[in-house]
């Protein structure tokens, strides 16, 4: 046995000196409520309000590893730099707190609201930082209203002010945010009909 005790004391300190995990949570913006839109603007009595069914992103955003490109054709997921909760989750989330706030006479929810609702979709296909000091946030929305659908599609790529992956998040979080306010702007053009 003790012959042993020198491998296993060995084997225990290369587990403790293992790179620590670092959980990462978009924080939801508050800046969305200095560009509001009143409910005045929308031209209605009561607005329907909007069901946020889906944020779908694809496989390689869907893992627990935050994403970095590291060239025009590679992308690292991390192994120790991971989302705190499923990134589809965490988008949904946020983006219902950030229109909540740019619309506030109008009531945001991730489940369905009786019958008469808006239903958007979101298909986000990039959400991740980039070798040149950006991040990308790409994707389309679609919502449907009154039986008619509207779609669009975005592409933002924001500079991040600072290297690592505390700033990259903050700068996706952002560019989410400003995604949310162009969907409120869109969205606050819509008559019930």
């Amino acid at each position: 046995m003790t012959k042993w005790m020198p491998l296993l004391v060995l084997a225990l300190s290369a587990c403790s000196s293992s790179t620590q995990t670092t959980m990462y949570q978009l924080p939801t913006g508050t800046s969305a409520a200095t560009a509001v839109v009143s409910q005045n603007a929308f031209g209605l009595a009561h607005p329907q309000p909007i069901w946020v069914e889906r944020v779908s992103v694809p496989d390689y955003l869907a893992g627990n590893g935050v994403v970095y490109q590291t060239s025009d054709v590679k992308y690292v997921i991390a192994a120790n730099n991971l989302w705190a909760s499923p990134l589809d989750q965490q988008l949904q989330q946020t983006l219902v707190t950030n229109l909540s706030h740019a619309l506030p006479g109008r009531l945001i929810s991730a489940a369905p609201l009786g019958e008469q609702h808006d239903t958007l979709n979101v298909n986000v296909t990039g959400f991740h930082g980039r070798f040149d000091g950006q991040v990308v946030i790409s994707g389309s929305w679609m919502l449907e209203h009154n039986g008619q659908i509207q779609r669009q599609n975005f592409n933002l790529t924001l500079p991040q002010q600072e290297d690592g992956y505390d700033a990259m998040v903050r700068t996706l979080a952002q560019g989410w945010q400003q995604e949310a306010q162009r969907m409120a702007t869109a969205f606050s053009t819509l008559k019930n009909n």
